[in-house]
C-alpha cells in the first residue's frame, strides 16, 4: 500500500495516513489493508513541527511514534467536532508529558459555545475519567471559518493555511496547506448536492484549485447515497468530480465507510482510478500506514 514512515524530502511535504475511516472505528481481518481507525493524518514539512489533520482514533498511533525526551509541539487543523474526528485526543500519549503543546484550529460553533468549551464539556467525567485540563500537556484552541493564516514553520519558514466552510452537518471547514510551491487540500466530510448537476460549493473548489493532492470524503457508493443523501457525505464519483473540476493532480479517497471491507474498497478505488484517468486526475484509496510525497 505504499511506503510508511518516510520523512519528507528537503523540497517536498510528506503526508501520512494514521486513520482513514469515517463514522466509527472498526476492526477485523476484512479491514487490515486499509485500516479501521478514524480520521487522522500528519503532514511532515522539513524543519517544521508536525501538522495534523483531525484527531480521530488514528491519533493514538501517531502519538506512539513520538518520544517524551523532547516535548511534543504541533498544530492540528480540525475539520469539525463530530466524535470520529476528536476521539483520539485524550489518548494522545505526548499530552502525558510536561511541556507538550498542541495548537488546534477548529470551526467556530453556531450555538454560542467556544470550541474550548465543547472540548471541556466532552473530555470530562462522567464521559471521560479526567478533565482535559488535568493532562500535563497543553491544548490551545483557535476558531476559524473562511480564513487565511500562517503557521510558524521554524526553519521551514511560514506555512500558509486556507480554511473554508464547506457543506456538512454542523460547522465544518476544509483546509489547504501551501509550502514551497506545494499544496495539499483536506476535505474529510463534504455534503454533495442531492441534485448531482448542481454546482460544487465555491469554498470546496477554492481549497482544491490546482492542488498537488486532495484528500476528500468518498464515503458512499451511488446506491448508498440514494438512501443517505442527507447524511453529510458524498459519493466516490463526486470526489473525483471535485478534484477534476478544480484541476487537482492527485486525489486520495478518504473517510471510508465502516461497512466497506478491503475487497469492496479495492473495487471502489479501482473503478474511481479509471474515471480519474479519463479526467486527468490520479486517484488512489487512502490506507492507514501509507505515506505519500506531496509535490515531488
Amino acid at each position: 500500500m505504499g511506503s510508511t514512515g518516510c520523512p519528507a524530502a528537503s523540497d517536498s511535504m510528506a503526508l501520512s495516513f494514521h486513520g482513514v475511516r469515517g463514522s466509527t472505528p472498526c476492526h477485523g481481518r476484512e479491514v487490515v489493508r486499509y485500516g479501521g481507525n478514524t480520521s487522522c493524518l500528519s503532514l511532515d514539512i522539513p524543519g517544521s513541527d508536525p501538522i495534523l489533520f483531525d484527531l480521530g482514533t488514528g491519533l493514538r498511533y501517531f502519538g506512539m511514534q513520538q518520544s517524551c525526551a523532547t516535548p511534543f509541539r504541533g498544530t492540528c487543523l480540525l475539520s469539525h467536532l463530530h466524535w470520529d474526528h476528536i476521539q483520539g485526543l485524550p489518548f494522545f500519549t505526548p499530552l502525558l508529558c510536561d511541556g507538550a503543546q498542541v495548537t488546534v484550529h477548529a470551526p467556530s460553533q453556531d450555538d454560542g459555545r467556544s470550541v474550548a468549551d465543547v472540548f471541556a464539556d466532552t473530555i470530562t467525567p462522567p464521559l471521560f475519567p479526567v478533565d482535559l485540563a488535568q493532562l500535563p500537556g497543553r491544548v490551545d484552541f483557535h476558531e476559524v471559518a473562511d480564513d487565511d493564516f500562517e503557521i510558524d514553520g521554524g526553519a521551514a519558514g511560514p506555512i500558509r493555511v486556507m480554511s473554508r466552510l464547506i457543506p456538512h452537518i454542523g460547522p465544518t471547514v476544509g483546509y489547504r496547506v501551501e509550502w514551497n510551491g506545494r499544496s495539499v487540500a483536506y476535505l474529510s466530510d463534504h455534503q454533495m448536492p442531492c441534485d448531482t448537476s448542481s454546482p460544487i460549493s465555491s469554498g470546496a473548489l477554492e481549497l482544491c484549485r490546482g492542488a498537488d493532492l486532495v484528500v476528500h470524503d468518498a464515503q458512499f457508493t451511488r446506491t448508498e447515497f440514494a438512501r443517505k443523501a442527507d447524511w453529510g457525505h458524498c459519493t466516490v464519483e463526486f470526489a473525483v468530480r471535485v478534484a477534476a473540476e478544480a484541476g487537482a493532480r492527485r486525489l486520495a479517497l478518504f473517510h471510508h465507510d465502516p461497512s466497506h471491507d478491503d475487497d469492496a474498497l479495492d473495487r471502489i478505488c479501482h473503478d474511481a482510478a479509471r474515471v480519474g484517468e479519463r479526467r486527468g486526475v490520479e486517484v488512489f484509496g487512502a490506507a492507514e500506514g501509507r505515506t505519500v510525497s506531496v509535490g515531488a
